[in-house]
């Protein structure tokens, strides 16, 4: 398993992780929905806002001051007033950026993905490498055979009984981590179930 465990590999990941909160920042208040909710039908003074919303100028001028930051509303003088604007573009623009497929991740890229893999097999095995029981439940069985399908190399194939020889290092019942190992699609097999290797 690649572990990921240093943000240096996302130069921006700090940058975006920032830009990723203040966005949902300025979408976390309810009045502030209401006021893209109205802003999306058409432009309001700040006045306006205020009686539509029973709040006070100065809270409005607050909420619309931190949805601007984010860009999701422009402003434009007319008269005595300062009309506002929701930017529609700006704001699709804004979530393709930052909730793109490559985005996201890399705002998680400090967390060691490899935890609960050792948790699960620091819970079921013992100090010589081998598992006391098999885990019954999906996702730790899945982290078993993360750990135990280690013992194979890539490019070789192996006959049944030699997958059996290593499997029961890790556990007797080799039967359920080597269907496990081909299920989970870790491991491919001949149809007869002669032959083994890992699944590139």
């Amino acid at each position: 398993m690649q572990l990921v465990s240093s943000i240096g590999e996302y130069p921006d990941m700090s940058k975006q992780a920032d830009e990723l909160l203040t966005f949902f920042k300025a979408l976390s208040d309810a009045n502030r929905l209401k006021i893209v909710g109205l802003l999306a039908q058409r432009d309001y003074s700040v006045e306006e806002l205020a009686a539509l919303l029973e709040l006070r100028p100065p809270t409005i001028s607050h909420h619309l001051s931190k949805l601007s930051e984010v860009g999701m509303v422009s402003a434009r003088a007319e008269s005595y007033y300062n009309i506002y604007h929701f930017e529609t573009d700006a704001l699709h623009a804004m979530a393709q950026r930052l909730l793109a497929a490559d985005t996201l991740p890399a705002v998680a890229a400090d967390v060691d993905l490899d935890a609960y893999d050792r948790q699960v097999i620091t819970n079921y095995g013992s100090l010589d490498g081998s598992l006391r029981q098999i885990p019954t439940k999906r996702r730790k069985f899945e982290a078993v055979l993360r750990y135990v399908v280690q013992a194979f190399e890539p490019g070789t194939r192996y006959s049944e009984k030699e997958v059996n020889e290593i499997l029961l290092q890790y556990n007797v019942d080799t039967a359920v981590l080597r269907r496990g190992l081909v299920d989970m699609q870790m491991m491919t097999r001949e149809a007869d179930g002669s032959v083994y290797w890992l699944t590139p």
